[in-house]
């Protein structure tokens, strides 16, 4: 495996900046947009984004020969977690989003698990362990009372995660042929453009404001088309498993932005759960000692 280069560090810093930062954006979007909307939008402009900047570059992306692979990316990576946590986000506050997130790699660890033949050691059954607990935690014992609202708003940013790792197998086993740029384009425009017969049945409850577009504008093209392009060259460069340790950092910028920006509360049991989270999902991305083979998780 290649080493990490100080490029890779500041890209993997800089996303995490990034992604942290999106649950803040959407947040502040889905009372003016609602979750359909500000899932489409933000696929739609990001994507066209992209494509555009393809076309003036002259970057061809063999779109008639990967449209479908495009297209399952863009739902599964894009269209169905950023419309799970932008409904979630009507009830959660942006730091239980951004911690919830970082369960991905440990749903990547179950399904590589289960369709890779991967083992899962009893140190990373112990992680998984601990990453349940520290969002039981999280959900039971943070600023928000454990209602059934919440409760159903914190399984659907689960299936969030899920989806970002079920993606990433995915494109693990069967996207080698697809190059980094291609798939963060394509994938969003693809998605977005599905999404928006079904965005059309949904009002926007409003008011759309000065304020609304330029938080929209940075949601989709620095934390989704600029997160996306270096996401996916992070991939290529450094494999998957070392670029999701982009989630190690995210629950804590996350609760960072959202306490300064939103003045969410932070309180000693979501900082215990954040670090049970971040400590089992290191745990589960550890190599295996007893054969000597490196975990590929997503």
């Amino acid at each position: 495996m290649n080493s990490m280069r100080g490029t890779d560090l500041a890209r993997l810093l800089a996303l995490a900046v990034l992604w942290s930062a999106s649950m803040v954006f959407v947040r502040v979007l889905v009372a003016p947009l609602g979750p359909v909307w500000t899932a489409t939008l933000r696929m739609l402009i990001a994507g066209l984004a992209l494509v555009a900047l393809f076309a003036f570059v002259g970057y061809r992306a063999e779109l008639r020969r990967h449209w479908k692979a495009y297209l399952w990316v863009g739902a599964v990576n894009s269209a169905a977690p950023f419309l799970l946590f932008a409904w979630a986000a009507q009830t959660l506050p942006a730091s239980y989003l951004v911690i919830l997130n970082a369960a991905t790699p440990m749903f990547g660890a179950l399904a590589a698990a289960a369709w890779l033949d991967e083992r899962l050691t009893a140190a990373k059954l112990a992680g998984l362990g601990a990453g349940v607990a520290g969002v039981a935690l999280v959900s039971g014992a943070g600023p928000l009372a454990p209602t059934p609202q919440v409760i159903v708003a914190i399984v659907a940013s689960l299936a969030g995660a899920l989806c970002y790792a079920l993606a990433g197998l995915w494109l693990k086993r069967r996207g080698a042929a697809l190059e980094p740029k291609a798939i963060a384009g394509w994938s969003l425009a693809c998605a977005g453009v599905a999404m928006l017969p079904i965005a059309l049945a949904f009002p926007l409850p409003g008011p759309v404001t000065g304020t609304v577009v330029a938080n929209l504008a940075a949601l989709a093209l620095l934390c989704s088309a600029v997160a996306y392009l270096l996401y996916f060259r992070l991939i290529r460069d450094i494999g998957p498993t070392r670029a999701m340790t982009v989630t190690f950092l995210m629950p804590a910028l996350g609760m960072l932005w959202g306490a300064l920006f939103l003045g969410e509360s932070v309180t000693p049991a979501m900082l215990v759960g954040a670090a049970l989270v971040i400590g089992g999902t290191a745990a589960v991305l550890s190599p295996a000692r007893a054969d000597g083979m490196r975990a590929r998780t997503v």
